[in-house]
């Protein structure tokens, strides 16, 4: 088993990864606080694993709640649910949450854990890649709103993150290639090196070398930890980490979160923000290719579904979070490992991209 720390003083916290560890009763019992332990699953993932999580809790009194699958759900409406089974069932405030899913899942079992009784401690189990090396790590949790993705949510970091690498074996493809995009982030951000050990092996990641993918979670965890640690609220740095993402919800606003897979839409976005990067100077065109093609190699898309429209694009890029003062600041890239922040490009610029691929 391998551990990553996420450094944040009295709120720092262990992810473990490794094959089989949900075996391991110890690692999930060490961080459950109380006697009440409700158990967040959705319909795809419960039947998988729900029982054997439960199984590991022993005398622990549990709620298991089921939620539906898929980012059209990831709403206020749905947190409801996680609500109404706490309070139904007398859950206080020792209770600790488990989050036993994806990205969604997570999400909206953390936000819910930040606002019950105002808050209340939760453990991160994600089931799928990109949330074992993205949305599972950091805190963030939240839910969308038909004007925008996460634009509601808190910071609430987790107890302990447990990613089994054995869950991504019954992960459909499509969805592992969607994790690859934000494996790839880290390595476009910060870690050259890592970026081309990914070039070297991400045809191994795709058929699922159990190996390769241990690797990959904790070179990405690593990163992201880091990033966490100097910036938890986000503040400077850590928004070097929504790299593609700022064009990336745009197209999951405009699909209306259906269709696409949140990591299907950053790889286009990250295709995008490199365009854009090359017209300011920063990039060559040999880049932009070379980002391309890994992309492509890990089955990602890499422009976004048609119809859209540059100017519809433009519009749902203005409801950003990153926008300060109602000017757009994008994660872009001075080159290949090295991310920056920057509210410097020219409208021009932006809408050629847009014009290019929207």
């Amino acid at each position: 088993m391998r551990v990553v720390n996420v450094e944040l003083g009295a709120r720092s916290y262990p992810i473990h990864i490794g094959a089989g560890i949900l075996a391991d009763p110890e690692i999930l019992l060490s961080h459950i606080r109380g006697t009440q332990v409700a158990l967040v699953t959705n319909e795809k993932v419960g039947p998988l694993y729900a029982d054997r999580v439960i199984g590991l809790l022993g005398k622990h009194r549990v709620t298991r709640i089921e939620l539906p699958d898929g980012e059209q759900f990831k709403d206020l409406e749905t947190v409801r649910i996680i609500f109404d089974r706490l309070l139904q069932d007398g859950h206080s405030r020792t209770t600790t949450l488990i989050a036993l899913g994806g990205g969604v899942v997570g999400d909206m079992t953390g936000f819910a854990a930040a606002c019950y009784m105002r808050g209340v401690s939760f453990v991160q189990v994600p089931t799928t890649l990109l949330a074992q090396v993205d949305s599972s790590v950091g805190g963030k949790t939240g839910v969308n709103h038909p004007l925008g993705k996460n634009m509601i949510g808190a910071f609430h970091q987790p107890a302990c993150v447990i990613a089994d690498m054995d869950t991504l074996q019954t992960l459909p493809d499509r969805e592992l290639s969607a994790g690859l995009a934000e494996v790839i982030k880290y390595g476009l951000i910060r870690d050259l090196e890592f970026f081309e050990w990914l070039e070297s092996h991400v045809e191994g990641l795709v058929g699922r070398d159990p190996e390769l993918l241990a690797e990959a979670v904790q070179r990405s965890c690593e990163n992201k930890a880091a990033v966490v640690a100097a910036d938890e609220r986000e503040a400077g740095e850590r928004a070097l980490l929504n790299l593609g993402h700022t064009f990336g919800h745009a197209i999951e606003t405009a699909l209306h979160y259906e269709g696409w897979f949140h990591g299907e839409a950053v790889a286009a976005g990250m295709v995008m923000a490199a365009d854009l990067s090359a017209r300011m100077g920063w990039l060559e065109d040999a880049d932009v290719d070379r980002i391309t093609r890994i992309l492509e190699r890990a089955r990602l898309p890499v422009e976004p579904p048609p119809g859209i429209g540059a100017d519809r694009f433009r519009t749902l890029m203005a409801r950003d979070k990153k926008a300060v003062d109602g000017a757009l600041r994008l994660v872009l890239l001075r080159d290949i490992g090295q991310g920056v922040i920057s509210d410097t490009f020219s409208e021009e610029q932006l809408m050629a991209t847009l014009g290019q691929y929207a």
